[in-house]
């Protein structure tokens, strides 16, 4: 429970600050960039999952017998 309550402290305080830095242009523009990294990263994250998931589920070719 104690680590739980740290945890909630930290997630509160992260959005807090996070405010306060989205006041001040500045910290406006460094949290623009974070988030259009981090859409970045997970567009590539989920091509490369819907890419594989398209492997995946394509039938695979039978090997024909010639007899």
């Amino acid at each position: 429970m104690k680590t739980f309550l740290w945890f909630l402290i930290g997630v509160i305080g992260g959005f807090v600050a996070a405010h306060f830095m989205n006041k001040d242009p500045r910290g406006h523009d460094i949290l623009a960039e974070v988030d259009a990294r981090i859409n970045g990263f997970t567009t590539v994250l989920s091509d490369a999952y819907r890419a594989q998931e398209a492997r995946l589920v394509e039938p695979v070719a039978q090997p024909t017998s010639d007899h």
